[in-house]
């Protein structure tokens, strides 16, 4: 090895900073991992559950809800690659429940009133979530289509659905879109239905195939749609902060809670559960440009082609809860565009999960570097900390 990749003080100062989140009881635990130039370190931090003693351990699994996105997304583009899938054909094909698609004349307005839409849905719509469906950025309760979300189990919420997918599917065909395909970006629909997409396509489950093309090459054992029996002990419970006052409530429990069983529905969303190992493999993987050890997954084109914004300031218009200013979306991942602090190096890809996980990897840096905790809505500011932490750490 050549020169040090990180700085052991300041590696450090990022242990004591993540502690401090602990010591306050904004969490009960984290573990942070980072990976640069083969130079990996883990931290692991506090217990597995508020008021508890088993400590959290490098190998604890965690719900990495909407880090989940990036891993579907990779799956889809193998089937690209296979030309089993074109991103510019409509996805109807396959999925004939969002065939002739209709659109609100307006997103506040009755649900009968509506326009044709320009034009089919197509799978580079799913991967960069212009689909015209999803969550709705100031909307009020009071407007139609959120109602009628909520009453088909279609509205954007931690709790995934468990629908079966056919169900759910007829479900979606059976609203109007909010906007026309390809014109807005909209969280986070577009990658339900794109996990689904690809179970019809691959003629098998979802998490089959992920574990044949992604998992079982890249050595991520750990990671699926539930925890088995035998390792639920490995699994904390979730929990979540919504309370104005701070106050902690339990989200989901590990025994008897969502995860310990198959789901319903293979949520593409946001439904995986993995370590901080496995998500160094994946990570690994795409800094590879496709390639890790002797496995390829994905060509260096199509690494690329995901790792580049598809927005245009148009379609981004109004996304700044979700992307801020300074990042756009390439293909099921965030994108950073523009550097504004300490941590947003353009070039860096990846995304956040709302229990509590964050992953990225920034090719320019050679870097790769995993968050993992179970508390939503948590202070915001531990993502920034943790991320300020890592490149503060960069030896060079």
């Amino acid at each position: 090895m050549s020169a040090a990749a990180f700085s052991k003080a300041r590696l450090d100062r990022m242990h004591d900073v993540m502690a401090a989140h602990v010591a306050r009881g904004d969490v009960p635990g984290i573990v942070t991992l980072v990976s640069r130039r083969g130079e990996v370190h883990v931290d692991a931090l506090g217990t597995m559950a508020f008021g508890g003693e088993a400590p959290l351990r490098r190998d604890t699994i965690f719900r990495i809800a909407s880090v989940t996105k990036p891993i579907v997304a990779a799956a889809a583009m193998i089937l690209v690659e296979e030309c089993r899938l074109r991103l510019d054909d409509p996805v109807d094909r396959s999925l004939p429940e969002l065939a002739d698609r209709t659109v609100l004349a307006r997103p506040d307005g009755p649900l009968a009133e509506t326009v044709p839409a320009h034009r089919p849905i197509s799978l580079r719509d799913l991967l960069t979530l212009r689909m015209g469906f999803g969550y709705i950025l100031g909307a009020s309760d009071d407007w139609p289509i959120q109602r009628a979300m909520h009453e088909r189990g279609l509205a954007t919420s931690p709790v995934l659905t468990t629908t079966p997918a056919d169900e759910w599917l007829a479900n979606l065909g059976a609203m109007p879109l909010v906007h026309q395909p390809g014109e807005v970006w909209m969280y986070d629909t577009a990658i339900d239905v794109l996990g689904v997409l690809i179970a019809r396509v691959a003629g098998q489950p979802l998490e089959a195939f992920l574990r044949e093309r992604i998992f079982e090459p890249l050595g991520m054992n750990d990671t699926a749609f539930s925890v088995p029996p035998e390792q639920i002990h490995r699994l904390p419970p979730c929990y979540q902060k919504f309370n104005p006052d701070g106050s902690v409530e339990l989200f989901d429990a590990a025994e008897g809670g969502r995860f310990s069983r198959p789901p319903t529905f293979q949520s593409g969303r946001g439904g995986l559960v993995s370590t901080a190992d496995d998500l160094l493999a994946f990570g690994r993987m795409l800094l590879g440009k496709g390639r890790s050890g002797r496995e390829r997954i994905l060509s260096r084109p199509t690494v690329e082609l995901m790792t580049t914004d598809q927005l245009t300031p148009e379609q981004r218009a109004g996304a700044g809860l979700f992307l801020g200013g300074n990042r756009g979306w390439g293909l099921g991942m965030s994108v950073f565009v523009r550097r504004d602090d300490v941590a947003s190096n353009p070039g860096r890809f990846g995304w956040d999960g709302g229990y509590g996980t964050s992953w990225h990897a920034d090719p320019a840096e050679e870097l790769t570097a995993v968050l993992l905790t179970q508390v939503l809505t948590f202070p915001g500011e531990l993502y920034e900390h943790f991320w300020t932490s890592v490149y503060q750490s960069l030896d060079d």
